[in-house]
């Protein structure tokens, strides 16, 4: 019976957290930021969310980052975007993909150190 409802869990997590990155996507499309917005979501989520370990990004997930405008993309992040997401793992995202965060860039509610 525990297996069922983890299953459960799990997926209502991932809903949420889909839920959410679309919310972000319709926002930050709305906003006029370069770049592959939807595949963002689609090739990085499962690096920036909240539950579980860092870990690097897949090679699709860098592709997507180096064609978008990550500082547009940061500006949109809201209090809620960031319920869902790491800003800890976003920075080490983007920075193994080649694009760090510069010294005191805001991206959401993270400071870049």
């Amino acid at each position: 019976m525990a297996l069922p409802s983890k299953f459960f869990l799990f997926t209502a997590g991932f809903v949420v957290l889909l839920v959410g990155l679309s919310v972000c996507i319709h926002k930050v499309s709305g906003q006029g930021c370069q770049g592959d917005i939807q595949g963002l979501a689609q090739q990085c989520a499962r690096y920036v969310q909240k539950p579980g370990p860092e870990t690097n990004p897949s090679p699709g997930c860098c592709n997507v980052i180096k064609k978008v405008d990550v500082p547009c993309v940061c500006k949109q992040l809201t209090n809620d975007i960031e319920q869902i997401i790491s800003m800890v793992k976003v920075a080490h995202v983007v920075a193994h993909c080649g694009r760090p965060l510069a010294h005191g860039t805001k991206c959401g509610s993270y400071i870049a150190p």
